[in-house]
C-alpha cells in the first residue's frame, strides 16, 4: 500500500470517528431531553409536599398559641375574680355577726321606748338607754348604719311597706310611721324599714 493510500484510510477512519462520537453526543443530548422533563415533576412534587407540611405545620404553631393564651385569659381571670371574692369576703367578714346584734337592738329600742312613772323602771330605763346607745355607736364605727324612714320618700330599695294609710296630711307615698327599724352594712342592707307609708284618701 502506497502512502498516500495509507493517509486516505487513516483520514477515513477519523471522520468515522468523528461520526460516531457525533451521534453518541446526539443521542446523550436526546436523553437529557427526555429525562429532564421526568426530574422536573417529581422534584415539583416534592417541594409541594414539603411546602404543606411547613403549612401544616405553622396552623398547628398557631393553634397551640391561641390555646396558650386562650388558657393564660382563663388563669388572669380567674386570679382576679379570686382576688375580688377573697376582697369582698374580708369586707363583709362580720355581716351575719352585725344582723344577728341588731335585734339585740330591737329589744334595747322597745324597752327605752316605755313610758312608766315607776322611779325604779326609770332608773332602768337609763341605763338601758345608755346601754343601747353605746351599742348604737359601736355599731356606726364598724359601718352599721340606721336607715333614714320618718318623713321621707318611701324607698323600695331601703324600705318595706307593711299597710299604707289613706291620709290628707301627707301626699301619697311618705313615710309616715317605722314600725321597725332598718340598717345598712358599709354598701349593703342588713334589712329594710318596716314602715307604714301613706295614700291618697278618696273624697267621698
Amino acid at each position: 500500500m502506497s502512502e498516500n493510500n495509507r493517509y486516505r484510510e487513516e483520514e477515513k477512519d477519523l471522520e468515522q470517528d468523528e461520526d460516531i462520537v457525533d451521534s453518541t453526543e446526539e443521542v446523550h443530548q436526546e436523553e437529557q431531553k427526555t429525562v429532564e422533563p421526568d426530574t422536573k415533576p417529581e422534584k415539583n412534587k416534592k417541594v409541594k409536599k414539603l411546602q404543606e407540611q411547613i403549612e401544616k405545620l405553622e396552623l398547628e404553631v398557631a393553634n397551640y398559641k391561641n390555646e396558650m393564651l386562650k388558657d393564660r385569659a382563663e388563669l388572669e381571670n380567674f386570679k382576679r375574680r379570686t382576688n375580688e371574692e377573697r376582697i369582698k369576703d374580708r369586707k363583709y367578714a362580720n355581716q351575719d355577726f352585725f344582723q344577728e346584734l341588731i335585734g339585740i337592738l330591737d329589744v334595747f329600742d322597745k324597752a327605752v321606748s316605755v313610758k312608766t312613772d315607776d322611779p325604779k323602771l326609770q332608773n332602768y330605763l337609763i341605763g338601758f338607754t345608755m346601754v343601747n346607745n353605746q351599742l348604737g355607736q359601736i355599731l356606726e364605727n364598724y359601718g352599721v348604719k340606721k336607715i333614714k324612714a320618718m318623713g321621707e320618700k318611701f324607698d323600695p330599695m331601703y324600705h318595706s311597706a307593711i299597710e299604707t294609710i289613706a291620709t290628707d296630711e301627707y301626699e301619697p307615698g311618705i313615710v309616715i310611721e317605722e314600725v321597725m327599724t332598718g340598717y345598712t352594712y358599709k354598701d349593703r342592707i342588713l334589712r329594710p324599714s318596716m314602715v307604714k307609708v301613706s295614700a291618697q284618701k278618696e273624697n267621698n
